[in-house]
């Protein structure tokens, strides 16, 4: 995976020239949340308490419905929660942490009436780079992810994994120190999810981005974050942070160490535990 690495590492310093975004810390503090009023009433999140230094990634993992979403949007600044606090690199008001954030959501949200470079550019055209430039800095991710040749393609004539790749190429050219990924990888097929994983690590390795990941997937949990929260169903409360150390460079390596392997299994049984209650 070292030249897909190397392609983000070329377009990254481009994309931001004056110096690499900083690594933000993330905390969630006491956080409940719903949504309705009275007895319409519907409580996501109940006493919710997270936290990701700078420079890691922590997985949210539990069963549909749950609240993950949700604490993402919050996170992301797109609301203030009801109850508790949250706060990325210090700021605790939701337009500052809109500021800090880049929240990619599980639709890919593309323009129509832009092609697939010139939606993946829209990133740095929004920092303040022209049209032409932007699409050159963007172009060699999509080698790296895949795309080459698909640059010019209309967002209709791409698949449902081409369009998510268009949008996370986007996602990562917004320079922002805090990645907020929702199942980024869920449209992917079983081979290019894997590929894309693997070249995911690389990136957060070198680029010290800050991640806080949802996804449904216990294995690429394990495989993407350095601390794993898994949630209980609605209203989501926090079963258990584990903490994993390192881990191998490869997924399919990633069950090579009974330590994982131990993991893995307490998780399953953690989740299937509280979904019976």
């Amino acid at each position: 995976m070292s030249e897909p690495t190397a392609a983000f590492g070329t377009a990254s310093r481009d994309a931001d020239p004056g110096e690499r975004a900083p690594a933000g810390t993330v905390t969630v503090a006491n956080v409940s949340h719903g949504f309705g009023r009275g007895r319409d009433h519907l409580a996501v999140l109940d006493g919710v308490s997270l936290e990701v230094e700078g420079g890691g990634a922590l997985a949210l993992v539990g069963p549909s419905g749950c609240g993950k979403s949700t604490l993402l949007e919050l996170v992301a600044g797109l609301a203030e929660p009801q109850r508790g606090e949250i706060s990325v690199l210090g700021a605790r008001s939701a337009r500052e942490r809109r500021e800090l954030c880049v929240y990619m959501p599980q639709r890919d949200s593309l323009l129509p009436w832009r092609d697939a470079l010139g939606n993946a550019a829209l990133a740095l055209e929004c920092r303040g780079v022209g049209r032409r430039e932007a699409q050159r800095r963007a172009a060699p991710l999509f080698g790296a992810l895949g795309l080459a040749g698909f640059e010019r393609a209309w967002p209709h004539q791409l698949s449902g994994g081409m369009r998510q790749r268009v949008a996370f190429v986007r996602t990562l050219l917004a320079g922002k120190p805090v990645l907020l990924l929702d199942e980024p990888f869920a449209a992917l097929d079983a081979l290019t999810r894997v590929r894309l994983q693997e070249w995911l690590r690389g990136v957060l390795t070198r680029e010290r981005r800050t991640v806080v990941l949802v996804t449904h997937d216990v294995e690429e949990a394990l495989f993407l974050a350095d601390r794993v929260a898994l949630l209980s169903p609605r209203p989501a409360r926090v079963l258990r942070v584990f903490e994993l150390g390192p881990r191998p460079p490869r997924r399919r390596d990633l069950f090579s160490e009974d330590r994982l392997r131990a993991v893995y299994a307490q998780a399953l049984e953690l989740l299937a535990d509280a979904s019976e209650r």
